[in-house]
């Protein structure tokens, strides 16, 4: 049994995100649906959408768009910039990081569609919030397990509520 929506057309990752980089390359903005956990709470599985374009003028906290060696693509937050090289690391994640260089980076994300709203990823409001999350990282394992309890909670209250 499938699971993809009547919508959905499989694609080769790969043949994707060429296309993708094509189309951010040629000064255009996509729209990606986020997918996994390693963005939470930033960027919710299959809740949110993220608006990428060109990666210019990249600094600490942004959210990029990255071919990693040997991973593949990911789309992480940026933790430390030393020259042309960047440590990616997932606001979900408790210790995983990626190196990668600036070239590698595909696109930023500008924004993030969450609920019927727009996110400016850029606003002084957001960069704070993304500043503080990164300061409470040794602390991460506990707000991280909050968030999932609320959002369960969330969800758990929704279903009651269409019944």
């Amino acid at each position: 049994m499938s699971s993809m929506q009547p919508d959905e057309l499989p694609v080769n990752n790969d043949a994707f995100f060429a296309e993708v980089e094509q189309m951010l390359a040629q000064g255009h903005s996509v729209t990606l649906r986020g997918r996994g956990g390693s963005m939470y709470p930033f960027i919710a599985d299959g809740r949110d959408s993220v608006v990428l374009s060109r990666a210019a003028g990249l600094q600490v906290g942004d959210i990029v768009l990255a071919r990693v060696p040997g991973k593949g693509y990911v789309l992480h937050r940026i933790y430390r910039l030393q020259g042309d090289r960047l440590t990616l690391m997932g606001d979900g994640n408790l210790q995983a990081t990626e190196q990668c260089r600036r070239a590698d980076v595909r696109g930023r994300v500008t924004e993030i569609l969450r609920g019927g709203r727009r996110v400016e990823c850029g606003s002084r409001a957001e960069r704070f919030r993304a500043a503080c999350w990164r300061k409470l990282l040794p602390v991460r394992r506990y707000l991280l397990r909050v968030c999932r309890l609320c959002q369960t909670l969330k969800e758990r209250n929704r279903e009651l509520c269409r019944h």
